[in-house]
């Protein structure tokens, strides 16, 4: 069934739309909520909630692409399970790993009352990203947005693992002084 159809549904609130949402993008979904969680139990948990945060959201949402959307909801919900149970036991979970390569760049730590605009933020990572090769960027998103391991990346990508990681921590300092120049992070 095509996106458009899908979303149909949602909009004729027929129940149908979530079975629908599940059969094309139940897997995909899963793999992202699992990518976060490595817990396939949890992971399941995760897509029963974003079908019925979907269904909360659509109407009066209309996604220009389903497939992303779902994604995005479900990546939420797998790092809010994520952090609830991080601040109950800390683990070395993939996902762990690859917040704390990234979080010394997007954190202000010099003003953290300061609210970052998160739109303008979001603007400034897509530049950064579109200028990037392709592989990289797409290596970037794997790891940062999917929560993929290193070794994953780099297997899929044709590079060894310790290559992978040296283009992804290049792309770290990059983007750090992307945003220094920006005007998002201070010295």
């Amino acid at each position: 069934m095509e996106d458009k159809q899908i979303l149909d549904l949602y909009f004729a609130r027929d129940e149908k739309a979530i079975e629908e949402s599940d059969k094309k993008y139940g897997h995909y979904c899963f793999t992202v909520a699992y990518n976060v969680l490595f817990d396939a139990e949890d992971a399941r948990e995760c897509l029963n909630d974003t079908w019925h945060t979907t269904w909360n959201l659509i109407p009066p949402n209309r996604p220009n692409q389903l497939k992303y959307y779902l994604a995005k909801i479900t990546r939420s919900i797998a790092l809010n399970v994520f952090r609830k149970y991080s601040a109950q036991k800390r683990g070395g979970l993939e996902s762990e790993v690859a917040f704390e390569e990234i979080e010394g760049i997007v954190a202000d730590k010099q003003n953290p009352e300061k609210e970052l605009e998160k739109k303008e933020l979001i603007q400034c990572i897509n530049h950064f990203l579109r200028r990037q090769k392709e592989r990289d960027r797409n290596m970037f998103i794997r790891r940062y947005f999917y929560m993929e391991s290193i070794d994953k990346i780099a297997k899929r990508y044709g590079v060894n693992a310790n290559n992978g990681s040296v283009i992804l921590s290049r792309m770290r300092d990059e983007l750090k002084e992307h945003l220094r120049k920006e005007g998002y992070l201070c010295d």
